[in-house]
């Protein structure tokens, strides 16, 4: 009989594309049978630390691979969980969900102030978001209020970072924010205000959270390496977005982090319908031609 070190070793090897960050010890090992792990859902929850996930993301997809094996009537190592009902996720309508958005967002530019905004939305990108940083109330509404006019006659969907209570006021489209922001957020206000409500996430047990909320898409991330934003957890890399977006594909989604022209096709490929970038197109010498171009390659026309 295998024991759960052997599983562990076996899983690694046959999902070694997981892995992200440091593989870590597994410490815990000894107590993961006491604390009522069978062997093998041992070796699962053990793999998954060697693949680099933090704990609590360990602990979801052990649980997940235990409802798994309950649900099909076997241990598979091979099939890692990618079904929503073994992660206690209930995929049918909900009254308590935000307002809908479209389930492939497109080209999903992330702009620092109203000015890129409007250059955006006039060149014909889909999906905008204003993430303006400043301490200045007064400074805020005034960015915000600019954003909202500039997307006008436009396509555009214009979402707001962080600030809910201006982007309601001033009439966004919607609102994007952090799991920091989670805590304090009145979604009950932002849900009665009509507006959509993107949340981000970085992993299993933050995407159960989210998806708890009911919000209009998600965001997953970082796909790579980003110097935009100190991350707590390790870039994920095109695997894990292929086995997320497989999980939440009842949600639009949206992959962000690190993603260039050159990375475009192959984050595609993952079964997102959005691609979120700053750089790519802020950094870019020609920036309408580069939005072009990413949208070309979202759309497969490149």
């Amino acid at each position: 009989m295998n024991t759960s070190a052997d599983i562990a070793h076996t899983l690694v090897g046959l999902h070694a594309g997981m892995l992200a960050g440091e593989p870590r010890t597994d410490k815990l090992a000894a107590q993961d049978t006491q604390d009522g792990w069978d062997t093998e859902h041992a070796g699962v929850l053990q793999a998954c630390r060697l693949l680099g996930f933090l704990e609590h993301d360990a602990q979801c997809v052990a649980q997940a691979w235990r409802r798994q094996s309950l649900r099909i009537g076997q241990f598979s190592m091979a099939t890692w969980p990618t079904d929503p009902q073994d992660f206690g996720i209930a995929t049918g309508p909900r009254s308590q969900a935000f307002a809908p958005c479209p389930h492939a967002l497109g080209l999903y530019a992330v702009l620092p102030d109203a000015q890129w905004v409007g250059r955006m939305a006039q060149a014909g990108v889909k999906t905008l978001q204003l993430r303006f940083k400043s301490e200045d109330p007064d400074a805020i509404r005034q960015e915000v209020r600019l954003a909202v006019q500039a997307v006008r006659g436009t396509d555009a969907l214009l979402f707001i970072n962080d600030h809910w209570q201006v982007a309601i006021e001033e009439g966004a489209y919607g609102v994007h924010l952090g799991q920091e922001d989670m805590d304090d957020a009145p979604f009950e206000t932002i849900r009665l205000a009509g507006l959509r409500l993107g949340l981000s996430t970085h992993g299993y047990a933050e995407m159960l959270r989210a998806d708890a909320a009911s919000p209009s898409y998600l965001a997953l991330g970082a796909v790579f390496p980003t110097t935009l934003k100190r991350m707590a957890t390790a870039p994920q890399g095109l695997t894990r977005l292929k086995a997320y977006a497989a999980l939440m594909r009842h949600h639009p989604l949206v992959a962000i982090g690190g993603i260039d022209e050159a990375r475009m096709s192959a984050v595609m490929q993952s079964g997102v319908g959005s691609v979120a970038v700053v750089r790519a197109i802020t950094g870019a010498s020609h920036p309408e031609q580069a939005a072009r171009a990413l949208q070309q390659l979202i759309e497969g026309r490149l």
